[in-house]
């Protein structure tokens, strides 16, 4: 482990004092991870990816703090996007698993989740992850820096510190998320033109082509790049032209579980997504499962090294005072954990155990640790949190089976604990870029440990209602809110405790994984592509073209180019935040009910007015040549 660069300085030196911990960015701060956290929750629950929020918040902050409000501390900006990015991590967490509850309450399996329980499983799942990192700080934030990048959290520092083009840059943000506010609520609210376009290819049997011309999928493609796009896309093509094709030929006949009808006449009644929604989902969670294995054991010497090291430094603090090293207590740390294990056993509404207590503990300090320490050398967006939380369900399923809880009441708890430990892994590495961001810039660390805590709690009150409004507006594991993390979750603890999966297209999709990792691909973005509809990853692909465009484009010198790149990826962060606010909304228009109809039912236009495919394509072709004018618009403004 190396030391500290004792040459280093913050951008605000430890002896000067200016605003941080604000009322104004509290209030600032809990606004946007309330926003972040709901357009996260519907767009992981729609496409099985989210997208970290701290640069968009950051640059909403300056524009607002300092366009506006005429403040100028850097550090209150700080705790701005320290708060809002909590609400996108922990409902990143909470996705992954938590939509499995609801999906067994469907079923009859179990009862609803109430507000309170997905509250307090989010809450304490939350605190844990902040906790758990803050005796880590000195070991992986000061003692390894230079050693440990931290991406995101370098990112953010360099866009802070660029204060004074802040203005500019949040008004490109806030542009995207005017638009897709817009086409949205006119797409899915007014219903002018589908939002999914969809022709069947008759002559080619079990095929289908098409693309969800929706701004959130253009806006993943491009933050997410060609590369990362494109293997989704091929899991796609995979599935939909070999994978059904092959299905619908050779089980024509044939009456294939979990189908209760003939592979011919589910074809004829419900086409491509009767095959789909049967077969290509199990084969889908297979591969992600399997996917999620493979990049765990892979990270397994990482995760070694990680865990000694940090562990030999756990609990030592900061030699000297200053504020920049100040942190929350131990004994505060300690105290917290434990007070929540308890509570977590004792309280009846949610389903854990003692065992259960003690396993989010033990493997909750463990990927914690795993965690921070992995988003410090490859970033936030490559952090295996889903292998980490399918190695956990495994791992608790057969501990609750094993010691008496089966059945329902064993699966239930089996999600709760899996539910903790993702949301644990997914704030730690929040916390760490943060911290990170904090680190580089002079931030008061215990300060910042405050703000992660309002973040968590603010986004926990809130979660439980966004995932009450979507499951009622349109079910998960419906066609408009896959859950793919959620459902493959479902399906292990299932598998594990009563054996009824259709094992067959479950293996056929972890050998597809293994197959994809022999040939050296990644093999998360490929699983994802095969579970999720080509539709999606078509809208998807088509946002990586355009980044593919504009880093191909010749510019008058790098900063330009840098400048152009930035630009695009703050619009089309605003595109994902504004459909996923718009989303939101929509779902409460959708359960309101006016003399017995939906508000939904009620602004729908589309019986006198629609556009149909055509008008859909056309749309979402000025939306991709929107996405290019406002990169382009960040080259012009390095001109100036």
């Amino acid at each position: 482990m190396q030391d500290q660069d004792k040459n280093f300085k913050p951008f605000v030196p430890a002896d000067k004092i200016v605003p941080e911990f604000t009322v104004f960015s509290v209030v600032l701060g809990a606004i946007l991870a309330v926003l972040f956290g709901g357009a996260n929750a519907y767009l992981g629950l729609r496409v099985g990816m989210t997208v970290s929020a701290s640069i968009p918040a950051a640059v909403i902050s300056m524009g607002i703090i300092r366009k506006i409000f005429k403040r100028d501390s850097i550090l209150e900006n700080n705790m701005v996007q320290t708060i809002g990015s909590a609400g996108e991590s922990l409902a990143a967490g909470a996705i992954f698993t938590m939509p499995a509850l609801f999906m067994w309450a469907a079923d009859g399996l179990c009862d609803m989740p109430s507000l309170i329980d997905i509250g307090l499983i989010a809450l304490f799942g939350g605190v844990l992850g902040v906790m758990m990192m803050i005796p880590l700080r000195s070991a992986l934030i000061v003692k390894e820096h230079g050693v440990l990048g931290y991406p995101e959290g370098q990112a953010c520092a360099e866009v802070l510190m660029a204060g004074e083009e802040g203005g500019t840059k949040s008004s490109t943000v806030f542009a995207g998320l005017g638009i897709a506010a817009v086409y949205k609520f006119v797409t899915d609210g007014l219903k002018l033109f589908p939002s999914e376009v969809d022709y069947s290819i008759s002559a080619y049997k079990g095929s289908g082509i098409g693309v969800d011309v929706l701004p959130a999928l253009a806006g993943v493609g491009y933050i997410c790049g060609t590369r990362v796009a494109s293997y989704m896309f091929a899991g796609s093509t995979v599935a939909w032209f070999v994978l059904m094709p092959l299905i619908a030929l050779f089980g024509s006949d044939a009456v294939i579980y979990p189908a209760d009808v003939s592979v011919a006449e589910l074809w004829a009644t419900a086409g491509t997504w009767g095959l789909w929604s049967k077969f290509i989902r199990y084969i889908g969670a297979g591969a992600l499962a399997a996917g999620g294995i493979i990049s765990l054991i892979k990270s397994l010497p990482l995760i070694v090294t990680t865990f000694k090291a940090a562990f030999k430094e756990y609990g030592k603090g900061p030699s000297g005072t200053k504020r920049t090293e100040q942190d929350l207590s131990m004994k505060v740390v300690i105290l917290s954990c434990l007070a929540i294990a308890v509570f977590m056993w004792l309280f009846p509404g949610i389903p854990v155990n003692l065992i259960g207590a003690l396993i989010i503990l033990v493997f909750g300090f463990f990927f914690a640790t795993v965690s921070s320490r992995m988003v410090g050398l490859i970033g936030s967006s490559n952090n295996p949190v889903s292998g980490m939380a399918i190695a956990t369900l495994l791992i608790a399923t057969i501990i609750l089976k094993a010691t008496g809880s089966t059945g329902a009441a064993g699966m239930v708890g089996a999600i709760a604990i899996g539910s903790v430990i993702c949301i644990i892994a997914a704030i730690a590495g929040d916390s760490s870029q943060d911290l990170k961001t904090g680190f580089l810039l002079g931030a008061t660390p215990k300060k910042q440990q405050y703000g992660e805590l309002i973040g968590v709690v603010v986004s926990a009150i809130a979660i439980g209602a966004i995932l009450y409004l979507l499951n009622a507006a349109w079910g998960f594991g419906s066609e408009e809110l896959g859950a793919p993390q959620a459902m493959m979750m479902k399906m292990v603890i299932e598998g594990v405790m009563g054996g009824n999966l259709p094992w067959a297209l479950v293996f056929t999709g972890v050998f597809l994984a293994i197959a994809v990792e022999i040939l050296g691909l990644p093999v998360l973005p490929v699983a994802i592509g095969i579970y999720l509809p080509f539709h999606l990853n078509a809208g998807i692909m088509l946002g990586g073209l355009v980044r593919l465009v504009i880093e191909k484009r010749k510019y008058a010198s790098e900063k330009a180019k840098n400048n152009c790149i930035e630009s695009g990826v703050l619009y089309t962060s605003g595109l994902i935040a504004g459909e996923g606010i718009v989303g939101i909304l929509l779902a409460v228009l959708a359960v309101i009910n006016v003399g017995g109809v939906s508000v939904g039912e009620i602004i729908d236009i589309s019986g006198s007015v629609n556009l149909g495919n055509i008008g859909g394509l056309v749309f979402f072709a000025l939306l991709l040549a929107s996405i290019f004018v406002f990169a382009n618009k960040g080259a012009k403004d390095s001109k100036k």
